[in-house]
């Protein structure tokens, strides 16, 4: 597979990518009049404030653990887009087991390539992927199949992260309740309410001052 393609100074992008940048799939265009009550997992990476930010919602059927819906938003490039529109139609029908293997490699092949210097743009879509469903398992009590990316674990119970709590504070959880209300974090455990207490203060302090 070439990942690139290049002519002179410019960029050379395949068919399957222009087509979902200029088409893209299950993207929510209107969020105002977009109900999200009827997805049953969700996940966001990034933050409109940093740049990037990628959001996905899925529906997955906890009769057949299929995947069986698929929604997006993004803040970030063509590449981005382009690659999570790819995502939402991989992902739709497939086992959600399967679904959290997905890696970006999987998507830029049926993209049929990238540019090197947009290639992590197709880590956005992953990842959010995952988050859902791993929301997912959280909604659904299923704790023990959440999959850790990367992250430190501050409720061994709901296995929450240092960084769920990062993206929670992102996202508007200005104090334990709304952080509890979001996550479900330390309750009914002193030691951990301690911690995200704790990090919920330096999440707040380090992007909000």
């Amino acid at each position: 597979m070439n990942i690139l393609g290049k002519s002179g100074d410019r960029w050379v992008y395949s068919p399957a990518v222009k087509d979902h940048f200029f088409h893209p799939q299950n993207l929510v265009d209107d969020l105002k009049n977009f109900n999200d009550k009827k997805y049953n997992g969700i996940g966001m990476v990034g933050s409109p404030a940093c740049g990037d930010m990628m959001k996905i919602w899925v529906t997955i059927d906890p009769k057949t653990d299929i995947v069986k819906e698929c929604k997006w938003q993004t803040f970030g490039c063509a590449s981005a887009i382009a690659s999570t529109s790819m995502l939402s139609v991989m992902v739709k029908g497939m086992a959600v087991d399967k679904a959290m293997k997905i890696t970006p490699q999987d998507i830029l092949k049926r993209l049929g390539g990238l540019p090197p210097r947009k290639v992590h743009c197709s880590v956005l879509g992953d990842k959010a992927l995952r988050k859902a469903i791993n929301d997912y398992f959280r909604q659904t009590k299923q704790y023990e199949r959440i999959v850790v990316d990367g992250a430190v674990v501050v409720d061994p119970e709901t296995k929450i992260t240092d960084k769920d709590i990062e993206e929670a504070v992102l996202e508007g959880a200005d104090d334990m309740k709304k952080l509890q209300q979001k996550l479900k974090v330390g309750i009914g455990n002193k030691a951990v309410y301690k911690k995200a207490e704790d990090l919920l203060a330096k999440y707040q302090e380090k992007y909000y001052g």
